[in-house]
């Protein structure tokens, strides 16, 4: 895990420094730049996989192409071992799998890649360059181009901003070439389904085997692995599988206010699950004093996605003082029809789009929050439940076995797939939003109605070029735009149906 940059032009010793500073904090473990004929690329590490020889950017033997790439490829050693069985590897690091893939078949070969990145190959040999993100956008990548056509990429927005004003997301689920532009390989579609599978059983097994084996997959690391645990039953969920398959108790993290859901029941959880547990218990004058950080961080102002930003905050500061790699209960809200609203599609075709819509926006709002709170502290955060054989089976599933009735939770598939893993109340506890039970929510929203009064959030929101729709907005806008003053930046935020 890491922070990237790469350009098609040389750039000078002192503004590479402050591209590397500037990130550093997805990677504080090493530092390193290259400058080779027309590009020059920089990484900060975070070292996870190959510890002693994974530095970036990675060359082949000829050194004439170089990688840099933010992320993890689970699947790199089946990769090194039956696609790419007899080629030539340099290091055991699992991104140099990119970099020989694209070597042997070229850019379309990242539809073989199992994982989240974000990456940039240097082909000098052939004088261009390929870029790529993966399928759901878990791991972030920014682009742009300046007066003279010069490519830039880069981690994040505020190290694009230190060179060059105009800079754009990259879309997840594709590849860039200068020869063919942008080109879409993979696209989570909602598949057509005339006859729904109603057998539970079925579905129970494959959930259960789905989940457990993507939590196994993601445990892959060569440093400690922890959870992060808010007592709900997402993150429940993945502590006790990953719990079952680590050699010793699995270190599970949990923040919020004194007496809040999230401690208690996190709590229980952990001594349920027998973790070796932490957690901090956060003031209200905290929160507040993290919220110009928090915002830096994650780069947007939307209110829900702030709110629920500053637990995650602290959560993986906490962890970061434990493990270098967390895993996250991201997901599942979206896959199992955990939204309220979502009970109105009784429809398997009509839910499962708006499941795909939901699954197709993640990139900037909650996978991007769960990366920037995280990277923050230079901790990596991984999902299992958006692990792609989890999101294909889960969307076979028909919307009367999945969506929220009277007589029936919601996610009560998902529950009954797990029943006897977690205590009885946890497994069957209503759902909370993550700002919501670590008692976040009213203490921002007290302090937004302290800092403005009715007359000054009129006055803002006449004078902003875009819609201000509450107090804790215009709070979250003023200090967004403060770090952010560029167009550019205010189009790329997310943003939810309310504020």
């Amino acid at each position: 895990m890491c922070g990237i940059f790469a350009t098609t032009r040389p750039v000078d010793e002192k503004m590479m420094d402050s591209v590397l500073e500037s990130m550093k904090h997805r990677g504080p473990d090493e530092g390193k730049h290259v400058e080779v004929n027309a590009f020059h690329l920089g990484h900060q590490r975070l070292s996870i996989v190959g510890l002693d020889d994974g530095i970036q950017p990675i060359t082949n033997a000829e050194e004439n192409k170089w990688l840099v790439c933010n992320g993890e490829i689970y699947n790199h050693l089946r990769l090194r071992n039956e696609d790419l069985y007899g080629e030539q590897f340099l290091t055991h690091s699992d991104s140099e799998a990119v970099l020989k893939l694209y070597e042997k078949e070229g850019a379309e070969s990242i539809e073989k890649l199992d994982g989240m990145f974000g990456y940039f190959i240097a082909d000098v040999e052939n004088n261009t360059f390929v870029a790529g993100r993966d399928t759901l956008g878990i791991k972030p990548l920014y682009y742009g181009r300046d007066e003279e056509g010069h490519y830039y990429f880069s981690s994040e927005l505020k190290t694009l901003y230190l060179l060059i004003d105009d800079a754009h997301e990259f879309p997840h689920g594709h590849y860039f070439t200068p020869e063919k532009g942008f080109v879409s390989y993979r696209k989570i579609e909602a598949p057509h389904i005339e006859k729904p599978d109603h057998d539970v059983d079925a579905h129970l097994v494959t959930i259960r085997e789905n989940l457990v084996g993507s939590v196994k997959k993601r445990l892959m690391a060569d440093v400690e692995v922890g959870v992060l645990l808010s007592g709900g039953l997402d993150s429940s969920l993945i502590a006790a599988i990953a719990n079952e398959h680590t050699d010793k108790p699995i270190k599970s993290f949990c923040v919020g206010s004194e007496g809040s859901a999230d401690i208690l029941r996190a709590r229980e959880v952990a001594e349920y699950l027998g973790t070796e547990h932490y957690e901090y218990i956060y003031t209200e004058e905290e929160l507040v004093e993290a919220m110009e950080n928090v915002i830096y961080h994650l780069e947007s102002y939307e209110p829900s996605l702030v709110r629920s930003a500053v637990p995650n905050y602290f959560v993986s500061k906490l962890a970061a003082s434990k493990v270098k790699v967390i895993l996250s209960g991201e997901g599942a809200d979206e896959l199992f029809a955990g939204y309220q609203y979502l009970s109105e599609y009784q429809d398997t075709n009509k839910l499962n789009e708006e499941i795909v819509r939901m699954l197709n926006v993640l990139h900037y709002v909650n996978l991007q929050r769960a990366d920037r709170m995280s990277m923050a502290h230079s901790l990596e955060l991984r999902v299992p439940f958006l692990d792609l054989e989890v999101i294909k089976d889960a969307l076979k599933i028909p919307a009367d076995l999945k969506v929220h009735k009277k007589d029936r939770m919601e996610k009560w598939l998902l529950r009954k797939a797990f029943d006897g893993w977690i205590p009885e109340n946890v497994l069957w506890r209503t759902k909370e939003e993550f700002s919501e039970g670590s008692g976040a929510l009213d203490v921002l929203d007290a302090y937004a109605n302290e800092v403005f009064s009715d007359q000054e959030f009129e006055r803002i929101q006449k004078e902003s070029n875009v819609p201000i729709r509450s107090k804790q907005e215009a709070l979250y806008y003023r200090i967004f735009k403060k770090h952010f003053p560029q167009q550019s930046a205010l189009d790329s935020v997310g943003k939810w149906a309310t504020a």
